[in-house]
């Protein structure tokens, strides 16, 4: 066995689990400390500087430099009184995290002190390099010049001794660097486009947010055995390894016990979040070993993704005070239930009504039929721009395996609101309605909520399920910047919201009454979209085909995901919609293209690394020793009487001199093709040439060196295995 697996061992079993600790105060007295909410910004501000941040946050309105330094002031003073020396501006590049640069509040007074400095320049415009950072071709490298601005409607917040504030990045241009200003903007047109269909219904609703809830799956794995993996720490995910006797087969981890160790850690991790004011209320074990989920109260989308950001970097900063390391990867362990972050997304009203909650009446129950269908219509027509948004190495692992979706875009919607949906559909006619037909919609509306109070059941096979009062996007993957996902959701809204509202008044100004427009627009959307709803086994060979016989797209690589950002419809969707031009949709796809052919050269680069100088020479030296031990044998019992004794030392020699060869050749081919195509120069082409060719090389590879593990003598063998990792507490 290596020294450093020895040393990793020893280190987990000598750790004893760390106490449980009582938290000294209720939650509510500490919540939100660490970052500027409104109570904090009423405490520090002025009554017209408060009033002109809220009006910014809710109406996007501009700030002027004299409130900005206002802010600003009163920002340094707040932080400062919490410990605070450095601020930086926290933003989102095309990398899927986060990135800042610190600077220190001082400021020499030329008198050989220093004085604390933060006015409204440093506030609202900073000029961090631009030119380290993924721009898809946008701009040249030696332009550096690029630009994070202030987002007022996402509180700053303390990290450490750093006062982080959230903000936007730019190109010197204009052109987006980052994935908040996507997503500012399509949550702008949801909700002008939706405010506006609102008007049907109630002349008071003048805003409409779109609100997200996530839940974020994740791995823990000690330390001392993360440092020993080499795969783990550089892909975060497991390479090689064979899968343990036991797994998740028998159901006992998911909702079971949780170990005092990771309590420990989680109790933690949520203190701090709650700090922070990330709302999360609910922890669980997972299904797989190790495995398992946070998750928070919904937010507005911006901030929930901004805290779901934040959490993410939590995780892995608190895991480590408690001996962890946290992955995040989308499937770290073959063969076990893989990680997703699911998307709770919803729209809500400024009068407090949730659009996607079934009232208590015929004309509350419209308005909830005019949401629900629009949203399962614009799936329908843009279901492969949802896939796209959630392509990417780690989850083409998980899609359509252990309980993860599959690459089918669908919507579950359970069998009573589809028999609603056929109802409404068929009691509407074509021409004027008729006092029966009047009758037969509102007894069928009117039974929305006593249809809801039966349908509790959940469809976990679904990408995009109904669950009562909201939609969840269950197929993006637990690494995701939730930014991506969610700035397509409410840009297809925002564009099907705003064509009904333009389809119904065509249908009122030609004689037709308001309801009975509604109704006849909304009927034509439920015959226009149902390819897109399934109720049964997302899992099974029967749903892809009758998937392909309605014309409904299996995208099953990520090259093949990300070609639909080059679809003339796509680019002019997030034109017409205002959120994206067609230059940023190219720069990022071509990001995007980079990104999956980086980490899957990463990956192939550690694993022939890992073969080559470990687990060859490994399973050569335990050859070596069986060899001995044969001869041994032979020289005492000679060759004939050692035949005998000697059969299972030569059929273990046989399969790994076999598998030694195996394993050897494919990592050569895995090496020599993965060099020919990192010499194509095109990007699309070498992400489907790593996609087509170095992937099935990769598990070639895996098949070979897990079944040498399998006759290796275990103390040999150079790696923590799987049944270390996972079931270590």
């Amino acid at each position: 066995m290596s020294n450093y697996r020895i040393t990793a061992i020893e280190d987990v079993l000598e750790r004893a689990p760390k106490a449980l600790e009582t938290p000294s105060r209720k939650i509510s007295e500490y919540y939100g400390d660490h970052a500027f909410t409104l109570s904090a910004m009423r405490e520090y501000l002025t009554e017209e500087a408060y009033d002109h941040v809220v009006s910014a946050m809710q109406d996007g309105i501009r700030i002027d430099r004299k409130i900005a330094d206002q802010v600003a002031s009163a920002l340094k003073e707040w932080a400062m009184a919490r410990g605070a020396t450095h601020y930086t501006h926290w933003f989102q590049p095309l990398t899927g995290s986060t990135a800042e640069k610190h600077d220190s509040f001082i400021q020499p007074d030329g008198r050989g002190g220093a004085i604390e400095r933060f006015d409204g320049s440093l506030l609202v415009q900073q000029e961090p390099d631009a030119s380290s950072f993924p721009n898809g071709g946008i701009r040249s490298t030696f332009e550096a010049r690029g630009y994070t601005l202030w987002d007022p409607s996402s509180p700053p917040f303390l990290m450490g001794q750093t006062l982080c504030i959230p903000t936007i990045f730019i190109a010197y241009t204009g052109q987006s660097l980052d994935n908040k200003v996507p997503l500012l903007k399509a949550l702008t047109a949801v909700d002008k486009a939706a405010t506006e269909v609102c008007q049907y219904f109630d002349k008071n609703v003048t805003k409409v947010v779109a609100t997200l809830g996530w839940e974020q799956e994740y791995f823990l794995v000690d330390k001392a055995l993360y440092n020993a993996r080499p795969d783990l720490a550089q892909s975060g995910r497991a390479l090689i390894g064979a899968a343990p006797a036991k797994g998740q087969q028998l159901d006992d981890n998911y909702f079971g016990s949780i170990p005092p160790r990771v309590m420990a850690f989680m109790q933690d991790f949520e203190c701090e979040a709650h700090k922070l004011g990330i709302p999360v209320t609910t922890r669980h074990n997972e299904v797989a070993p190790n495995q398992f989920e946070v998750a928070p109260v919904f937010e507005e989308a911006n901030l929930a993704n901004d805290h779901n950001l934040l959490l993410m970097d939590l995780l892995e900063n608190v895991a480590i005070r408690h001996d962890f390391r946290v992955l995040v990867h989308e499937k770290p362990f073959a063969g076990l239930n893989g990680s997703g972050k699911h998307n709770n997304w919803s729209l809500g009203t400024n009068t407090g009504v949730n659009l996607l909650k079934p009232g208590v009446n015929p004309k509350t129950n419209l308005r909830f039929l005019t949401f629900f269908v629009n949203t399962i219509a614009a799936i329908h027509r843009h279901a492969d721009v949802l896939r796209a948004a959630i392509a990417g190495a780690g989850n083409d692992h998980r899609l359509g395996a252990n309980e993860a979706p599959p690459a089918i875009i669908s919507a579950f919607i359970g069998s009573k609101l589809t028999e609603l949906l056929d109802a409404v559909e068929k009691n509407v006619s074509a021409g004027k309605m008729s006092p029966d037909e009047k009758t037969a919609v509102k007894l069928e509306i009117g039974r929305i909520p006593e249809v809801m109070l039966d349908n509790t059941d959940r469809n976990r096979t679904s990408p995009f399920a109904f669950t009562g009062n909201k939609f969840e996007f269950r197929a993006v993957g637990s690494s995701a910047n939730c930014a991506v996902p969610m700035t397509v959701l409410n840009t297809i809204m925002a564009q099907q919201l705003s064509e009904f509202k333009t389809a119904v008044d065509g249908r009122i100004a030609k004689g037709d009454k308001k309801d009975e427009a509604l109704l006849k627009e909304i009927q034509k959307l439920i015959k226009e979209s149902k390819a897109i709803r399934f109720e049964g086994n997302g899992y099974g060979e029967e749903w892809v085909k009758e998937a392909a016989k309605r014309g409904l797209s299996n995208l099953m690589d990520t090259p093949s995901a990300l070609s639909v950002w080059e679809r003339k419809e796509t680019v002019a969707l997030f034109e017409e919609v205002g959120v994206l031009t067609a230059e940023e949709i190219s720069a990022r796809t071509e990001v995007e293209l980079e990104n999956y052919v980086m980490k899957l050269q990463i990956e192939a680069r550690v694993l022939g690394d890992m073969v080559t100088n470990q687990v060859l020479p490994a399973v050569m030296d335990y050859q070596s020793d069986l060899l001995a031990n044969i001869q041994g044998f032979m020289d005492v019992f000679g060759d004939h009487a050692a035949d005998g004794m000697t059969t299972a030392q030569r059929n273990i020699l046989e399969g790994l001199s076999v598998g030694l060869s195996a394993a050897y050749s494919s990592v050569e081919m895995l090496r020599t093709e993965r060099c020919k195509i990192n010499e194509v120069e095109d990007m699309k082409a070498r992400a489907e040439g790593y996609a087509a060719v170095v992937k099935p090389l990769m598990d070639e590879v895996r098949v070979q060196v897990d079944q040498l593990e399998k006759l290796t003598e275990d103390s040999r063998w150079p790696f923590p295995k799987l049944r270390e990792l996972l079931f270590t507490r």
